[in-house]
């Protein structure tokens, strides 16, 4: 492929021996080295696929690696997103990505660009570079990133990651399909859990980070054969790697008619608002109760029923002393063994689940019924820290 500087940038003696495993491969050489360190590649997220993308492309000798994020590092992110470390939490991902490449290898540019990546700045921003790899975990930048790439002629190298299982492809290529034309539709809003709610094996997004990796190197040196055209499927528990050969859609409307000549409004295009404008009138017709006040209860004697409509494995984790688990998808089979006439709080990790049963119970019924504010999360902010936060 070719990159967006003319020039070929000479190694020096330190980059020679620091990269001399790449140059004893002919496929690589001197030649293939220097147009890794002439390349500009974009990575979009640096957390679980960004972080094994950012240190391989920077331990490849990629000249310049720009990252587009705008969060901070959360505790809960190390058990997967090995470019950031205990020290960091609290810190910019940015500033963190930026000092471990910069102590992986000090050859490698640096562009850090804090901002989420819109459809005001996407195609400025992605303008810049040979190539993007995608590390987003929503279906609305996914879809940007798409649209922008197609439009700007630049390979997207794509990624997702669910649970046990991730997928990998290179779209937007000249002979290849894009997102679009595998995905025309996004799924409704809420249909695909995040990680942070349905959960994810902590080393996949390692494996599918170095797939999309392999995959930017090899687009960068020009050899071997892409994924461009086929849509790789991995399954870690059965460590199972299939792959399905993809066309391009001649009626997809970003690379086949053509008819996206700009980039439109992706959350809207993808539900968000409305679907965030549904829950918060859905959450205001339900009753909420703080944990303050359901610790007063319990303090006082009140006589009532807490009920847990999480999962089994998260009721092991942590749970509120006194409750009963009824898991969310057996609500509605565990009403006969529930009294209408008695006051009943309903509570999950952070308030969603156990609103949709105190609806439930409202359908079925049942008056004196309230949701936890905040879910077992909060009880354990604001009454009790002993207990676990997941």
């Amino acid at each position: 492929m070719s990159t967006t500087a003319s020039v070929t940038p000479e190694l020096s003696n330190e980059e020679i021996f620091r990269y001399s495993r790449h140059l004893i491969l002919p496929e690589v050489g001197l030649e293939g080295q220097k147009k890794l360190k002439r390349a500009r590649v974009l990575l979009v997220g640096v957390g679980g696929l960004g972080s094994p993308a950012a240190l391989y492309l920077a331990a490849a000798g990629v000249g310049t690696l720009g990252l587009v994020d705008f969060d901070v590092v959360d505790a809960t992110n190390l058990q997967r997103q090995v470019l950031h470390g205990t020290s960091a939490i609290g810190k910019r991902k940015l500033d963190s990505a930026r000092e471990r490449i910069e102590d992986l290898n000090p050859n490698v540019k640096v562009e850090a660009h804090e901002t989420p990546l819109t459809s005001r700045n996407a195609l400025e921003i992605i303008g810049t570079y040979d190539l993007v790899v995608d590390g987003t975990d929503n279906f609305q930048t996914r879809y940007l990133v798409n649209d922008a790439c197609v439009l700007l002629g630049k390979p997207n190298v794509y990624g997702s990651i669910y649970r046990f299982e991730g997928q990998a492809s290179v779209f937007a290529t000249a002979e290849a399909p894009c997102y679009r034309c595998l995905f025309r539709e996004p799924p409704p809003p809420g249909l695909v859990p995040s990680c942070a709610e349905g959960g994810v094996l902590g080393v996949l997004p390692g494996i599918i980070g170095t797939i999309q990796t392999t995959e930017a190197l090899k687009l960068i040196l020009g050899i071997g054969e892409s994924l461009a055209g086929r849509l790789l499927l991995v399954d870690a528990l059965r460590m199972n790697f299939r792959t399905l050969n993809l066309r391009k859609d001649p009626e997809c409307p970003a690379c086949g008619t053509h008819e996206i000549k700009e980039l439109i409004d992706y959350e809207e295009f993808c539900g968000v608002r409305q679907a965030a404008a549904a829950d918060a009138a859905a959450q205001s017709a339900v009753p909420e109760i703080t944990p303050a006040q359901l610790a007063a209860r319990i303090a006082r004697g009140d006589d009532f029923d807490l009920i847990d409509v999480r999962e089994p494995h998260e009721w092991d984790i942590a749970r509120i002393p006194g409750a009963r688990l009824i898991p969310l998808g057996t609500v509605v089979e565990a009403l006969p063994t529930l009294d209408s006439a008695r006051d009943i709080v309903v509570h999950c990790k952070v308030g969603g689940r156990s609103a949709k049963a105190v609806q439930q119970l409202q359908a079925s019924g049942f008056r004196k019924v309230w949701n936890l504010a905040g879910g077992i999360t909060r009880w354990s902010d604001d009454v009790d820290p002993s207990v676990p936060k997941y």
